[in-house]
């Protein structure tokens, strides 16, 4: 119980419960190496009970938490914190604007003086007890609710390296989604454009193709870059060389739309890195100097360490733990020294940071001049790579010989490790969540909305030892409140929706606290059934407001993959079934055939029930019916796409992320022949026509159970 008291003082649980009656003790061996990737000694009896008397001294004489969140409305009482603190207690706010305000706790008579007015924002608090002890805390002044889509809309989620147009270079670019949001807007009346994360990728070769083990989050990766489009192209350079790299690009794109090849990160890389080191031979204008100087200014530290980060790299490695033991320390001297020996290589990467902010924010108003209420939907992944700049830079906020994963559940019985480091909760709480405040506002600079990867990470995650299997992880709890209350806070500075990607095991009270914030969640047509009642396909009265709905998702089938079946057959294939074939092919055709059914009833498919396509548009007339505030349209299924992006599972088997959005038949379709297809202005008709009548009477005629689609 010595070690249970340890843990639970610090966010570690000693057990979990996979389902409501079952719960799983933990392994002590991973309690006491999570505590130890904490700060906390517990690898003996001894040492446990000398660290705990010393966490409970510590909570004893503890006056404030390290960060105070106060949820502001104009009557707001002041945060229970606060009025915690003894009798008397002086409490002066520093505001982040360099005001002064003063409050003081309750005296002996009782009375409580009003709360001064504090406006948002992240503050800086020192309370004075009347016998002289002081505490210092941050304190977040938020509101209560992130702001709202301003109205109902549809839009298109899409994989931008996937969108190759006839001028991407191999794969989808910063150009090509600007063109995207230019006509989704303005021809099929698209109110936002969700994409994948766009984050710096580890440099290396082979490149990891996921957008979702980056090394850093808060940069995005130049090879999004559209080339032609940074002014310096037009204006000088080595034009013979340029021309050359820009025919080979032309090979790269037509080995991928034109002979079926898969997209090549790394080769696209090399062709766009030697045009933009051949382009920092053209002087900057100097306005354009002007722009850089002041992105540099903006970004400051954080823009240095990555771009030092990457000129080290360049000469060690990708992975900084293998570096030189000087150099893995980002403020010692050897680094210093470093990086002065290298400021060209430094500059060059500041520089493609600023072009790929700057041609990011260009996306950002072609989606708005296009009249999209919301515009850019960006992604955030869970977490960095353990070898990249984030984790280098900042490398007292991660938990040390940790990684984020998913405990056991229903679909994959030994768990999942996803690589990725975590952050040290007393880290970010002794910081006043500096580096989540600072990766949110960059983030949501050029963004109409964030979408969070894994959303209930805010409240816990799942924590691996290295060298452990994921079923010998442990869940950490983070202060959801003050994580909630920077999401918030950021949001609204931005005028950013936000949504949570919180598919999967969820939690209770995680989805009801995230709505009571204004964060949206995320609802997939197929798990969307009465779970608590009848298990069938649940109304879609009864779906959610506050979401974004969707059919599908990157890491799941196609619509037509799902209603065709062919995504069993896929994972037969590559020996993911758990099942027999034939088991797998009955319980999903079952699935699959009782929501035609239930579409049929509503009178959702007009086309007939065995006709793929139009059970495409069936799907999402039936989501256009739900109170949803944003509905999802994966831009693969608007062309009859069946195959998925991602596989989850599987690593060289499936080539994951590195497939061309394509038609039935699986041949490339480009973004010029995207646009003009019948198929996707069929079922984009669906979205433009008239609302669909009432649901049709009992006894009228419906797909038969098991119904399959040709």
């Amino acid at each position: 119980m010595t070690l249970a008291r340890l843990a639970a003082l610090h966010g570690v649980a000693t057990s979990y419960e996979p389902s409501p009656d079952h719960s799983v003790p933990v392994p002590p061996g991973t309690v006491v190496a999570v505590l130890a990737a904490l700060g906390v000694d517990a690898a003996t009896p001894e040492a446990v009970a000398a660290s705990l008397a010393a966490a409970e001294r510590a909570e004893a004489a503890r006056l404030l938490p390290p960060t105070v969140v106060h949820w502001h409305t104009p009557d707001s009482a002041p945060p229970a914190a606060f009025t915690a603190l003894p009798p008397g207690t002086a409490v002066r706010v520093e505001t982040e604007d360099g005001d002064e305000a003063r409050w003081t706790t309750a005296g002996p008579a009782g009375e409580t003086p009003p709360w001064p007015g504090l406006p948002l924002g992240v503050h800086r608090a020192l309370a004075r007890t009347p016998d002289g002890r002081t505490a210092r805390a941050t304190l977040v002044v938020a509101p209560r609710r992130a702001p709202q889509p301003p109205e109902r809309s549809h839009g298109f989620l899409v994989q931008l390296y996937s969108l190759l147009s006839a001028r991407s270079w191999g794969m989808g670019d910063l150009g090509d989604l600007a063109e995207l949001a230019g006509w989704a807007g303005r021809a099929v009346g698209a109110g936002f454009l969700q994409i994948n994360p766009l984050h710096a990728a580890v440099p290396g070769t082979p490149t990891d193709p996921s957008p979702y083990r980056p090394s850093s989050r808060r940069f995005p990766d130049p090879v999004h870059l559209r080339v032609e489009d940074v002014p310096e192209y037009a204006h000088g350079g080595d034009r013979r060389r340029l021309d050359e790299l820009l025919r080979r690009a032309g090979a790269l794109r037509r080995a991928v739309l034109d002979d079926g090849g898969l997209i090549d990160r790394d080769a696209v890389w090399a062709l766009k890195r030697e045009a933009l080191e051949e382009l920092r031979s053209v002087p900057l204008g100097p306005g354009r100097r002007a722009a850089y100087c002041d992105y540099l200014a903006r970004q400051g530290q954080a823009l240095e360490d990555h771009a030092t980060w990457c000129a080290l790299a360049e000469r060690y490695g990708p992975d900084w733990s293998s570096w030189p033991s000087a150099l893995r320390d980002p403020r010692s001297p050897a680094t210093a020294r470093a990086r002065r020996e290298l400021i060209d290589r430094v500059d060059f990467h500041t520089r493609l940071a600023w072009l790929t902010d700057t041609q990011l924010a260009a996306a950002q108003r072609a989606a708005r001049d296009a009249g999209m209420a919301v515009g850019l939907v960006h992604d955030l992944a869970v977490g960095v790579h353990p070898g990249g700049a984030d984790a280098w830079a900042d490398q007292h906020t991660f938990a040390q010989g940790m990684s984020v994963g998913a405990p056991p559940d229903a679909f994959n019985a030994r768990g999942q490790d996803w690589g990725l480091p975590p952050w040290r909760p007393d880290a970010l709480a002794a910081s006043g969540y500096a580096p989540f405040r600072d990766l949110l506002a960059h983030l949501l600079r050029h963004a109409g909305a964030l979408r969070i990867d894994h959303v209930m990470g805010l409240f816990r995650l799942w924590w691996v030892p290295r060298g452990q299997e994921p079923v010998a992880g442990t869940y950490v709890r983070y202060d959801a409140e003050a994580m909630l209350a920077v999401l918030v806070l950021e949001a609204h500075r931005a005028g950013a929706v936000v949504i949570g990607e919180d598919l999967g095991t969820v939690e209770p009270g995680v989805r009801e606290e995230l709505a009571r914030h204004g964060v949206l969640g995320t609802s997939v047509l197929w798990f969307e059934r009465d779970w608590e009642g009848t298990g069938r396909p649940l109304p879609a009265t009864a779906w959610r407001e506050g979401c974004v709905a969707t059919a599908t998702t990157h890491d799941l089938p196609s619509t037509a993959a799902r209603l065709t079946g062919e995504h069993v057959g896929l994972r037969h294939r590559l020996g993911l079934l758990t099942r027999p074939l034939a088991e797998e092919q009955a319980e999903d055709a079952a699935e699959v055939g009782e929501w035609l059914a239930h579409l049929a009833r509503l009178g959702l498919l007009p086309e007939g029930a065995r006709g793929e396509e139009g059970a495409v548009r069936a799907v999402y007339r039936f989501l256009l019916r739900t109170p949803a505030r944003m509905v999802g349209v994966w831009l693969p299924d608007a062309v009859g796409d069946r195959r998925p992006q991602n596989l989850p599972g599987t690593w060289d088997q499936y080539p994951n992320w590195r497939l061309p959005v394509a038609g039935p038949d699986g041949r490339p379709v480009a973004l010029e022949e995207l646009v003009a297809s019948p198929r996707l202005h069929a079922l984009m008709r669906v979205f433009t026509a008239p609302p669909d009548p009432p649901p049709k009477e009992a006894g009228s005629r419906t797909a038969p159970p098991g119904a399959r689609l040709a």
